[in-house]
């Protein structure tokens, strides 16, 4: 399955008082990578909720590897792992300049109906970018 990679920087505002990037910062760096592979796959927000459908994510499984400082360029990479009935899951790194992993996840999401909030079977389109 395909691998998409975001290159951020890492800034002031994400260093927490052990000079290194905040153990959340992280977790809102891999929503943005999971935002990104859902753009470059042309699934944005409004067309999935057109199909009938909006993710939920359920479960974020994370190892800290190592420390991250201001300034230092990092890549996230997502790419799909799972596809079940009603769920799938991403396996995402992020890391540094020297190829070096800093984190790695599983983030496990469930797709629902945005009406009834119930889940749902993952729509097809969405299926088929996840298996591409």
């Amino acid at each position: 399955m395909k691998e998409i990679t975001l290159d951020i920087v890492v800034r002031s505002t994400e260093i927490d008082v052990n000079a290194h990037v905040n153990n959340a910062k992280f977790v809102e760096y891999l929503e943005w990578g999971r935002e990104e592979w859902y753009d470059r796959n042309d699934l944005q927000y409004d067309r999935l909720k057109a199909m009938g459908a909006t993710t939920v994510t359920v479960n974020v499984n994370v190892n800290y590897r190592s420390e991250c400082r201001q300034g230092e360029v990092l890549t996230i990479a997502t790419r799909p792992e799972r596809l079940g009935r009603t769920s799938f899951t991403f396996r995402q790194e992020i890391r540094k300049a020297d190829g070096a992993v800093a984190v790695d996840a599983t983030v496990t999401l469930v797709t629902i109906d945005p009406e009834t909030r119930r889940p749902r079977v993952v729509p097809e389109e969405l299926a088929a970018a996840l298996t591409a």
